[in-house]
């Protein structure tokens, strides 16, 4: 019998998409974002959107982070 993990279940699946919209309430941000599963991800960076005109790229795996306000 398969075992599943209740918590794997709640998270998005990391770098599921190539382009998110966060919100100020998702600062610092970080790539992959709390709430994506990181077994399969590449190690955690901070972006700095706010620097950036509100649009930042993750270096490892090209996601596109929109600041929406």
């Amino acid at each position: 019998m398969a075992r599943t993990n209740p918590a794997a279940a709640q998270t998005t699946p990391a770098n599921a998409e190539n382009r998110y919209e966060v919100t100020r309430a998702d600062l610092p941000l970080s790539c992959p974002m709390p709430g994506m599963s990181l077994w399969n991800s590449h190690p955690k960076v901070y972006l700095p959107i706010e620097d950036e005109g509100g649009e930042s790229v993750c270096a490892y795996c090209g996601a596109h982070f929109v600041l929406k306000d």
